[in-house]
């Protein structure tokens, strides 16, 4: 079977991978290795504990290194153009006039913090003015337009079963703390996050002039920890069928005699008949709350929403008073400069006007080439993969390998730039702010009833991630991730396969994780596979949730398994895919040792230093609580332990920690 699969991607890659780093750069030496720990033990801290030791996290942040810690250099890219565009006049409209002028504003803090909390009386006073459900229904309605959300979430997207129509959803929303299950457990951890959480609702009481705010406070919590009895778990949204109910507006409306539909999706612009509900309990019990709670809780409730909602964007009062419940979830000890954090708003809010500045001065549009070969050429190593799995039968193969070569990729930036159609004034903040909400919803609202956007992105072109969407079947690569470590034009093989291949890998495995597969070529949610092998595939994906179970952190948090299931299916054949590639390249077939190591080795490490991370511990308990993601640490350890040519690489022995027998290593794709 090996020699097979050898001759076949060697015909594949032949020609296209030789181009690949024709000027090499093999001056790149792993600086941070810890000979004292056995690779077989603990692969990570072998490759970067001497890092570990020695990186300090920045008062004012939450981790340092690779992977989304990248974007804390990228903010100073951003910075650069921000504050050169920001001290000139431009044509109004340009890019360069939104972007500059809506940095300027933020950076007023002057103004904004004479102003106080002058900016959301207005809106604090609607809420005083409410007196029915109707008219309560009417606030929370119209605040969507704005971005103001609460106890109702509804947005735009590709109805699951017909991918070729956009469709309004209604998800389960409504909750301060980061999860349902923040509010039900005791342990001392969760308790103080709960305690902080209730010491934020009475200050921005305090804040906006309420007396009695503790009772107050009180109140809202207890209403959102009823609310939150009704949400899914996360790992029961990871099942897609389970969260996909379609029905008229006219059942709907019916079975919730407490809640006029018909009136909330006219007030939101939506024209429709039909819409999914993606967790129907939750509204079910919010249509009971209506009617068991006070209009006066409920007014409480809309009133620690909303103040929440634009804190960030109130004077520093406000903005410390949110710091000071956040730094106990992240462990994150100082605010963030007000550059950082309006750098931050600015590429969250117009970002593509700014990305647009961003690929323009720092992307390499060779790095956009070069990344599309590396994709087109993944894609293939993947097909020859799937051709020669034991455990699926012919039939489904045909139709994996349908759905791997309909995947639309998306290298760098849009082809298409998303627009803005707002006026942004450099004197008004709020205004700003609010103005820009409105147009992304009404930029959403516009895709309604219509054929999905291809054109566009959901993730903009300065970010360091990478990302892949079912529901248009296609891969998405930013600018902000092709740069080192991930990938170098100058560098060896071994460092880009290890580095943005593996990346490259991750996400074409994602059109066939837990979530993925259920998910055909056009993006419909649809079953495509031989009932025998889907079985097969839900066995072997379980093995990868009780595997990852087992692992910790922080001595004694495991991993939730059945949460990360995707991410570690898509780390395993990431790292799969990548290597067999690998193997194709001139340095891949050869043995020549650069800085002592063997190109195998070269490329496991490139593995092990991408996700080189540090984390406080706050942060990191809270993200093993609520993130998809396994840490760093069992990014690697956890697909190398199943992975047979890493033993091969670093003679990995029976009895080493992270050893697992032939039989026990796990391989889906």
């Amino acid at each position: 079977m090996k020699h097979i699969l050898t001759i076949i991607l060697a015909s594949l890659f032949a020609v296209s991978c030789s181009t690949v780093g024709e000027t090499k750069n093999e001056t790149y030496k792993f600086t941070d290795i810890d000979p004292s720990i056995n690779p077989g033990d603990d692969f990570f801290n072998h490759v970067n504990k001497t890092w570990m030791d020695n990186a300090v996290i920045a008062d004012d942040q939450v981790g340092v290194g690779a992977y989304r810690f990248l974007n804390i250099p990228q903010q100073e890219k951003l910075k650069n153009i921000l504050e050169e565009v920001s001290q000139n006049e431009h044509p109004n409209g340009s890019v360069e006039q939104l972007v500059g002028d809506f940095y300027a504003s933020g950076m007023d803090t002057v103004t904004i913090n004479k102003l106080g909390a002058e900016p959301i009386k207005p809106l604090l006073n609607r809420i005083d003015a409410i007196e029915t459900t109707e008219q309560l229904l009417a606030f929370v309605t119209n605040q969507i337009t704005v971005g103001d959300y609460s106890m109702l979430s509804a947005y735009v997207s590709a109805d699951q079963k017909n991918s070729t129509n956009n469709i309004l959803h209604l998800s389960q929303t409504g909750l301060g703390l980061p999860d349902r299950d923040y509010y039900f457990k005791e342990d001392p951890s969760v308790s103080k996050i709960q305690a902080a959480y209730k010491t934020y609702l009475e200050n921005i009481f305090e804040l906006v002039g309420e007396l009695e705010t503790a009772k107050k406070a009180a109140v809202v919590y207890k209403i959102e920890k009823e609310l939150a009895q009704s949400h899914k778990t996360r790992i029961q949204r990871r099942v897609i069928r389970e969260n996909y109910h379609k029905m008229a507006v006219f059942d709907l409306d019916k079975s919730h005699d407490n809640i006029n539909w018909v009136s909330v999706f006219e007030t939101l612009g939506a024209d429709i008949d039909s819409l999914n509900v993606a967790q129907p309990a939750y509204y079910d019990t919010l249509n009971k709350m209506l009617k068991s709670t006070s209009i006066d809780d409920w007014k409480l409730y809309l009133k620690a929403n909303s103040i929440g909602t634009y804190a960030s964007i109130l004077s520093t009062p406000f903005q410390d008073v949110s710091f000071e419940y956040s730094k106990v979830l992240s462990g994150q000890s100082v605010q963030q400069s007000r550059t950082k954090q309006m750098v931050h708003r600015v590429d969250r809010q117009i970002g593509f006007a700014l990305g647009q500045l961003y690929v323009k001065r720092y992307f390499n549009e060779e790095a956009k080439n070069r990344a599309l070969d590396l994709v087109n050429n993944f894609q293939l190593a993947l097909e020859v993969r799937i051709d020669n799995l034991e455990w699926m039968s012919d039939s489904t193969k045909v139709k994996a390998k349908e759905k791997l070569f309909a995947i639309n990729k998306k290298i760098g930036y849009p082809d298409v730039w998303r627009t803005y159609n707002v006026t942004i004034e450099r004197d008004d903040f709020f205004k700003n702010i609010v103005s820009l909400n409105k147009d992304a919803y009404q930029y959403e609202l516009n895709q309604l009833n219509k054929v999905p956007n291809r054109d566009e992105w959901h993730t903009t072109p300065s970010t360091v991630t990478a990302y892949y969407n079912p529901s248009l079947n296609e891969i998405v690569f930013p600018a902000g991730i092709l740069q080192a470590p991930y990938f170098d034009l100058s560098a060896d093989d071994a460092l880009n396969y290890g580095g943005i291949g593996m990346v490259i890998g991750h996400e074409f495995t994602h059109a066939f994780d837990d979530q993925g597969a259920q998910y055909d070529k056009n993006g419909n949610v649809s079953n495509w596979w031989a009932e025998s092998d889907y079985t097969k595939f839900k066995e072997k994906t379980q093995q990868i949730i009780d595997q990852y179970s087992s692992f910790t952190v922080l001595d004694s948090v495991h991993l939730k398994g059945a949460l990360t299931v995707g991410e570690n299916t898509a780390d395993n054949g990431g790292i799969a895919i990548a290597f067999d590639a690998f193997k194709m390249t001139d340095q891949g077939k050869g043995l020549k040792e650069i800085d002592g190591f063997t190109p195998n080795q070269r490329f496991f490490l490139s593995v092990a230093n991408i996700w080189k991370v540090k984390t406080r511990d706050e942060y990191l308990r809270n993200y093993v609580a609520t993130d998809p993601h396994s840490p760093p640490i069992w990014r690697v350890n956890g697909p190398l332990m199943n992975f047979t040519p890493f033993y091969e690489a670093f003679d990995v022995k029976p009895g080493e920690a992270n050893y697992k027998t032939e039989e026990e290593r796990i391989m889906i794709w």
